[in-house]
C-alpha cells in the first residue's frame, strides 16, 4: 500500500488507517446507524476501484436487483460514483488548491471503501450533472456517506431532490461537532470547518 499501513477488523466495527499522506491518522471508530433495511427494494452491487476524493469513488457494477433503489447501469461496468447527502473538502480539483482537510477526507474515503463489495442505493435523481451515478454506498447495512459524516471527514450535505437521508446526515455531523471529531477538531482547519 503506497500511502500507508492499514489495520481494519472486518464488519462494521473498528477501522483505523496510519496514512501517509495526511497529518493525521484517519479513524473512523464511530458507527452510524445501520439503515439498509429502511431502503427502498432494488440496488447494485459493485466493487470498488478507486477512491477519486472523499466523495467521489469509482465502481464496477456487478450484480443488480430490481426495483426503485436500482439504477441504470449495466453489469460489467464501470462507473464514477458521487456519494449522497454529503460533501467533503476538496483534493483532486485541478482548477482549486487543496482544501483543509481534503487529504484526510480523502484517506477515510480510501481506508473505508478501496476495494470493498458495496451495496449501492438510489434516491430520486440517477445521476449529477458531470455524470456521476447518484447513490448512497453501503458496506454491510452501514451507509459508508454516514460514517465519514459521524466520524467528521463530511459534511451534511443533502441536495434536492435527493434527501431520503437528510435528518440523519444532520444529526450525525452535529454529533461530531459536538465531539470535535475530524473537522471540527481544534487541530483541524483551526476548528473551522
Amino acid at each position: 500500500m503506497a500511502h500507508g499501513a492499514r489495520v481494519r477488523r472486518l464488519g462494521i466495527g473498528l477501522l483505523v488507517v496510519a496514512a501517509a499522506c495526511t497529518r493525521t491518522p484517519v479513524v473512523l471508530v464511530h458507527q452510524a446507524p445501520a439503515t439498509l433495511q429502511l431502503e427502498p427494494a432494488g440496488y447494485e452491487m459493485a466493487d470498488v476501484v478507486r477512491v477519486v476524493d472523499g466523495d467521489t469513488i469509482v465502481v464496477v457494477i456487478t450484480a443488480r436487483a430490481e426495483g426503485p433503489g436500482a439504477g441504470e447501469t449495466t453489469i460489467g461496468a464501470e462507473y464514477n460514483v458521487r456519494l449522497l447527502g454529503i460533501d467533503t473538502p476538496e483534493s483532486v480539483d485541478p482548477r482549486s488548491p487543496v482544501e483543509c482537510f481534503g487529504r484526510e477526507a480523502s484517506a477515510a474515503t480510501s481506508a473505508l471503501l478501496e476495494g470493498a463489495e458495496v451495496v449501492l442505493v438510489k434516491d430520486v435523481e440517477e445521476v449529477d450533472r458531470y455524470g456521476r451515478l447518484l447513490r448512497y454506498v453501503y458496506i454491510g447495512a452501514e451507509m459508508a456517506n454516514a460514517r465519514l459524516v459521524v466520524n467528521g471527514y463530511a459534511h451534511a450535505y443533502t441536495y434536492p431532490p435527493n434527501v431520503r437521508h437528510a435528518e440523519l446526515f444532520v444529526q450525525l455531523q452535529r454529533e461530531a461537532q459536538d465531539d470535535a471529531r475530524g473537522l471540527w477538531s481544534p487541530d483541524s482547519c483551526d476548528g473551522a470547518a
